[in-house]
């Protein structure tokens, strides 16, 4: 089933106090806002939010003194079928989500607005995972990444079936989903908290998985039952959606990815 109303999260905050090296260089206010090929960052994944089926509303979540850079941005993708609104971003990732799903039962669509090759078939495909999930979120194998671009992507999670890239692109079934996003609250990343990770996933998941002695199907039941809730991984063939603008290395790879897709689509 893929016809369902579903609420898209867009992340584009950023750290307090910190203006993003691509904001700087590019002479804006937030990272979102940074030209790619011609556009800012974020009307990329609003165009592909645009072009997807069946989203009821975009909620971009965002610090306030950015509104006004949006506000343009906004007004050339928001339909009367299709409202798009802003709310304040919180100190860290998962409160910008509670906050951003804040009065809505969900289901909730979350990605950032760094993930410029996005496109309204990874929503679909989310969508349709999520039907038989509590929670989804997106891979892409290494093979498919290098393929894309073979500098596309350095760090992969490596199991025994294949290694594979996230998609940063991430579906919740309701609000009791969000429970899913409180493994990360304490912030930071897993990498430099081992002990919050062993506590996330237990002790003996982490070691299967760090030495890839077990598969991804095999990993997500052992970290379902874990976590207490259905998990599943949509698998995208097309590797270019496991890059997004991390830095000016990712900025230069999606260029060329994109304009690498535009000639195709004309």
């Amino acid at each position: 089933m893929t016809d369902y109303p579903i609420t898209a999260i867009v992340l584009a905050g950023q750290r307090a106090g910190v203006v993003n090296p691509l904001a700087t260089r590019a002479g804006v206010s937030h990272k979102c806002l940074v030209p790619i090929c011609g556009k800012p960052l974020i009307a990329h994944v609003l165009q592909a939010l645009a072009n997807a089926s069946n989203i009821s509303e975009i909620v971009i979540s965002v610090e306030d003194d950015a509104r006004d850079g949006l506000a343009p941005v906004i007004a050339a993708f928001q339909r009367a079928d299709l409202p798009i609104r802003c709310t304040s971003a919180a100190a860290g990732i998962v409160g910008s989500v509670f906050a951003a799903a804040e009065g809505r039962d969900g289901p909730f669509l979350v990605t950032t607005a760094d993930n410029v090759m996005l496109d309204a078939g990874a929503i679909d495909t989310i969508r349709a995972e999520l039907a038989q999930a509590d929670a989804v979120f997106a891979l892409a194998t290494d093979r498919a990444v290098l393929a894309a671009h073979p500098e596309g992507q350095r760090n992969f999670y490596r199991f025994k079936d294949a290694s594979y890239a996230n998609c940063n692109i991430y579906g919740l079934a309701d609000r009791a989903a969000l429970r899913a996003a409180e493994i990360f609250r304490e912030g930071g990343q897993f990498q430099a908290n081992p002990g919050r990770m062993i506590r996330a996933f237990g002790l003996g998941n982490i070691l299967l998985m760090r030495f890839g002695l077990i598969t991804l199907p095999a990993a997500l039941k052992r970290v379902s039952r874990k976590l207490g809730f259905t998990l599943r991984a949509a698998q995208f063939t097309d590797g270019a959606l496991a890059i997004d603008v991390d830095n000016e290395r990712t900025y230069a790879i999606c260029e060329i990815l994109l304009a690498r897709r535009e000639t195709t689509d004309q």
